[in-house]
């Protein structure tokens, strides 16, 4: 598959899905990027918080005004999934919710094509189970960006049981046009990252639940005693431990 794209589209508008967005409307691969939420207002409510940081990064001297002009006009924010039937990626970004990214998947099978690709940026879930609900389930892949999205170079290629080979290298080569570093990774709960990093997380709370130490300390002792660039307890705050819990409820087998 190329990775000379036409147009691309991403589901979500929270931080990953408004990290996404940015990722490729500064990409040279893609020259239209179509963004769809629960609303149109959400979207465009989204579509502004972007606009605004990128002001700012031009006001800071940090981007020139053209470029800033060229990446929101990439940008076309739709109300109805048949606005995305043209894309070569589709990427869905919601939260972690299996019933949720399910029947995103079963709405996205009615417009797939055989060379259309769709990507979950789950990083939990199985990819065979949503794969199942589509008409090209060869087509469907794990897509992982870490956040935030814009920074992060890291990118969990995620194959499901039904994934090709075909699939797997063009979503290899699509992050590294994105300047990305992907790992490919075979599905299981957690892939590689959370598998071990949430399991730490989890450690860190029951040290601080049982008055080993405080979270200063636990945070400090990592970062100076396992050169962690940030501490367990303040990566929790940072990640939300909503998701925390929700990828240690998959880890632990109560989650598909």
């Amino acid at each position: 598959m190329s990775t000379d794209l036409y147009s691309a589209a991403v589901i979500g508008t929270g931080t990953m899905g408004k990290g996404i967005v940015q990722i490729l409307a500064q990409s040279n691969q893609i020259s239209t990027v179509f963004w769809k939420g629960r609303s149109l207002t959400t979207v465009n409510d989204s579509l502004a918080e972007l606009d605004n940081q990128w002001s700012r990064q031009v006001k800071k001297g940090r981007l020139e005004e053209s470029l800033a002009i060229q990446y929101r006009e990439k940008i076309v924010t739709v109300e109805h999934y048949t606005s995305l039937s043209g894309s070569k990626l589709i990427i869905e970004a919601i939260a972690e919710n299996m019933d949720a990214k399910q029947e995103i998947f079963k709405e996205l099978s009615t417009i797939s094509s055989p060379n259309m690709v769709l990507a979950s940026n789950t990083s939990s879930l199985s990819i065979t189970g949503l794969a199942s609900l589509c008409a090209f389930p060869q087509n469907v892949v794990g897509l992982h960006f870490f956040n935030p999205a814009p920074v992060m170079k890291l990118t969990e290629v995620i194959a499901g049981l039904a994934t090709s080979t075909a699939t797997l290298d063009w979503a290899v080569d699509f992050s590294k046009a994105l300047g990305k570093e992907p790992v490919i990774v075979n599905e299981a709960p957690g892939f590689i990252v959370n598998r071990m990093l949430i399991p730490m997380i989890n450690e860190a709370i029951g040290i601080l639940a049982e008055g080993v130490a405080t979270a200063e300390e636990i945070d400090k002792a990592m970062r100076y005693g396992a050169n962690h660039p940030i501490g367990p307890l303040a990566l929790a705050d940072l990640i939300g431990n909503d998701v925390n819990l929700s990828i240690m409820e998959t880890l632990g087998g109560r989650k598909n």
